[in-house]
């Protein structure tokens, strides 16, 4: 009997290309998953993401689904599945799923979390997962900025998308930053992300935690849509996709 089977995998993308599967590489999180997968089913089988993760990002919480025909239990496919994975990558849950169950088309929202290391001493423990700024970080000016990306906005400066002709207007429902010790934690919730624009929106919020700009910044570049206007990109290995929401 042939079922659709859902995912939650946790993965460390320092030695990866990203999650998508590449034709050059096999070093993928998704090509990884699938050659396990395909093992186990003894068939091809590809695996649907509920989105693409960049280079060097992490995840706490990715959704994957795949159909798959063969005997072999929830539990049994789960264990057979973290056998053969390498240790960096881990599926934590698996579910049987309803059949039109799409881990990407059906997502409502996604939650970001990305890393700051804000000590003059960087870590050589959070160098991995975290990105080290050793000056002080203004935090009320980040919050206050934090709020004027709230709302929908046209995000296409905050993105590396260029011209298209699909929508690059997104809703973001929420932004936390919090201190705690030397790690500053700051948190997007939004209906969607584009290419790079969580580590855009923060390249921009550092910007102005340093005393660069002011948090009316944003709105500046909310006007003049472009890519130059914003922040820097800042680098990957301080992301993890850490929740995707569904109905």
């Amino acid at each position: 009997m042939k079922r659709n089977i859902r995912m939650i995998i946790e993965y460390d993308g320092s030695r990866y290309k990203g999650w998508q599967r590449l034709k050059d590489t096999d070093q993928t999180i998704q090509g990884k998953i699938e050659a396990v997968i395909s093992k186990m089913a003894n068939t091809p089988i590809e695996i649907i993401g509920s989105g693409r993760t960049d280079a060097g990002a992490h995840a706490h919480g990715q959704v994957a689904n795949f159909h798959y025909e063969g005997d072999m239990t929830l539990q049994e496919m789960k264990e057979y599945i973290n056998h053969y994975l390498p240790q960096d990558i881990v599926v934590k849950e698996i579910h049987k799923a309803s059949e039109r169950f799409h881990s990407r088309y059906n997502g409502i929202a996604k939650r970001y979390v990305y890393y700051v290391w804000n000590d003059p001493v960087p870590s050589a423990f959070q160098r991995k997962y975290s990105y080290h700024i050793p000056e002080k970080l203004d935090i009320a000016a980040m919050k206050k900025a934090a709020e004027l990306f709230l709302g929908t906005h046209d995000f296409i400066a905050f993105s590396s998308v260029k011209k298209t002709n699909k929508s690059t207007e997104r809703t973001i429902k929420e932004i936390n930053i919090e201190r705690k010790g030397q790690q500053i934690e700051f948190s997007f919730i939004g209906d969607g992300f584009l290419h790079n624009m969580v580590r855009i929106m923060m390249g921009t919020l550092l910007e102005i935690g340093l005393g660069n700009e002011k948090p009316d910044y944003i709105e500046r570049i909310f006007k003049e849509g472009k890519r130059e206007v914003a922040g820097q990109t800042v680098p990957a290995q301080g992301l993890f996709l850490a929740e995707v929401y569904y109905d």
